[in-house]
């Protein structure tokens, strides 16, 4: 009786242990489904356009949703391909739309494919041509008709397919100039907005507000009698349709972003002067808590 009872211990034993091991490898496998679905939930593709406060934006987001618990990818396409882009759910975000004048035509071509946020994150933008302060008899646009050789009949442009370069052709024909806008990228339209002051020589360009550039050269604005650039521009973000299903926290995040002029100042500020960009954007982030808490309703 004896041997039997401890062989029949033994393999209830035995029993017990392997029902554990099948448990424990059974939660192990819920588990790593479940950490592989908040992985993919937790992945966020933004677009990234290479203008000084688009890096500096895309870049403040990446550290605060990183430090939020997402994985951040950032995106470099052109405004165009973003759209495309979000229309067909390879993106999640573009934080950077001008209107109600820069970026309407993607708006009228997007706007059943996109959702383009009624919020809005700046409410201060300005657009339109800058000259050299020290070229006094320069003031207006319509000034420029007496001027095209001063210019070599040139406006330096930056990114094709931008909105503003959109617009700014359609200023040559609304206001008959007989310029050509030569595109670029924006690091090399500033280069030679840098390049020309510092012989004095004429330029003339498209820029805009918020931009560090207007902290670093004495640059003014021409004024826009027939206002083809518009007004005061906003700026919003846009996101894949479902984006806000799928992401409600996040949705709501940005619905709540808002800067005021010393804040996007002081971002660009930081993010220029870093090496890498993201050091910048997280030493800003951590100096502006407050700020960001309020975002993310904290």
């Amino acid at each position: 009786m004896g041997t039997k009872f401890r062989s029949f211990l033994n393999v209830f034993l035995l029993s017990i242990v392997v029902a554990g091991v099948l448990v424990a490898c059974s939660n192990n496998d819920e588990n790593k489904e479940n950490t592989s679905s908040n992985d993919e939930k937790q992945a966020i593709e933004m677009g990234q356009i290479n203008w000084a406060e688009n890096i500096a934006v895309t870049n403040m987001w990446k550290v605060i949703l990183e430090e939020e618990g997402y994985d951040v990818n950032l995106n470099v396409l052109d405004i165009g391909t973003q759209m495309a882009a979000l229309e067909n759910d390879e993106l999640d975000i573009s934080p950077e739309i001008w209107l109600p004048v820069q970026d309407a035509s993607y708006l009228e071509q997007y706007k059943d494919k996109v959702n383009f946020s009624e919020a809005t994150w700046y409410d201060n933008a300005k657009v339109g041509l800058v000259v050299p302060s020290y070229m006094e008899d320069i003031n207006s646009i319509e000034d420029l008709h007496d001027h095209v050789d001063l210019f070599e009949g040139v406006i330096t442009g930056f990114d094709p397919g931008a909105g503003t370069m959109e617009v700014t052709e359609d200023l040559i024909e609304e206001y008959d100039l007989p310029f050509e806008l030569l595109p670029s990228s924006e690091p090399a339209m500033l280069t030679e907005i840098s390049e020309a002051m510092k012989e004095e020589k004429p330029i003339v360009a498209p820029l805009w507000s918020p931009h560090r550039i207007f902290s670093e050269l004495d640059l003014k604005y021409l004024d826009d009698p027939k206002e083809v650039y518009g007004g005061v521009e906003k700026i919003h973000h846009a996101t894949r349709l479902d984006f806000a299903d799928d992401h409600p926290e996040l949705a709501t995040w940005f619905d709540n972003w808002n800067m005021d002029d010393d804040q996007i100042g002081s971002l660009m500020v930081e993010v220029s002067e870093a090496e890498d960009p993201l050091d910048g954007a997280r030493k800003w982030v951590e100096e502006n808590e407050n700020v960001i808490n309020e975002w993310l309703e904290k």
